[in-house]
């Protein structure tokens, strides 16, 4: 009955964007209740807060908001470190899990000896270390880039490891044949295997980075939208907290966006499933 029925294109915007309004609606109504709007607060003081983080000008006091809004377009600069750390973050643990899976996997004496360390670190919850990290290197970005290093490079590390070992043992014979170097055969067979699953990871990679950032600035930090939202749950503000977090989803989804784009023109080579089966 429901398999049968596929929405596409047009009917599909409209099916999705009529969830979100039944969703607003519904949150709406329910916030029409004091106490409930305590704990889950109201999707027009919400955007109110938004409206006051990104626009400078003030809104004066009308029937929506009756204490009107300060307009202080401050939330840039917040955002700004918050995109930058996720940016250093998922540049840094992504070649750091480049090298160091193609060297482990090429390596099979160092990978055998690292594997009960690899295995205990990766199983470790990296959020621990934000502590650490902020002694190490203060409140800055560099506290909140290197927490989410560490969840980037895991990702990338065992994708890259993967790969390379899932390179198949007849291309390399007739490379071999052919008096490919080891250097050529990194060149032209392992690093080609290994960027296509690099390439299959950015989207949870990029996603682990943003969510080190905003976890790191949470636990301590001076600036960011994690802080933003930690400081209005200092103050019980639920409004303020479903702003950061309506901005935060808002420009995680921007990024996985600009990620899909990216991985759709570099993985163009790559033949699709039908013409796979095919050949």
């Amino acid at each position: 009955m429901f398999s049968a029925f596929r929405p596409s294109g047009r009917n599909l915007r409209a099916w999705q964007l009529g969830v979100l309004v039944v969703f607003m609606l519904l949150w709406h109504a329910i916030s029409r209740n004091d106490q409930y709007a305590f704990f889950l607060g109201e999707p027009v003081k919400v955007a109110g807060r938004i409206w006051s983080w990104f626009l400078p000008w003030e809104v004066a006091p009308n029937a929506l908001f009756p204490d009107g809004l300060p307009g202080r377009a401050d939330v840039y600069v917040h955002l700004g470190v918050t995109l930058l750390e996720t940016l250093l973050a998922f540049v840094i643990g992504t070649l750091l899990g480049l090298v160091f899976g193609l060297w482990l996997a090429l390596a099979p004496t160092a990978s055998a000896i690292l594997d009960p360390y690899i295995k205990a670190a990766n199983s470790m919850p990296r959020v621990i270390l934000a502590p650490i990290f902020a002694l190490w290197f203060g409140l800055g970005i560099w506290s909140k880039v290197a927490l989410a290093v560490t969840l980037v490079f895991f990702i990338v590390f065992f994708n890259v490891y993967q790969g390379v070992k899932e390179v198949s043992p007849v291309v390399l014979a007739n490379a071999r044949m052919l008096g490919a170097s080891g250097r050529q055969l990194l060149r032209t067979v392992y690093l080609p295997s290994a960027t296509s699953w690099v390439f299959s990871s950015l989207h949870t990679s990029v996603g682990l980075a943003f969510v080190g950032a905003v976890v790191g600035e949470y636990l301590g930090s001076a600036r960011g939208v994690g802080y933003l939202i930690l400081q209005a749950e200092g103050t019980f503000d639920v409004n303020t907290v479903f702003a950061g977090i309506a901005v935060l989803t808002a420009f995680a989804l921007g990024l996985d966006g600009m990620v899909g784009r990216i991985e759709k023109r570099l993985m163009k080579w790559q033949p699709r499933q039908g013409e796979t089966e095919k050949l």
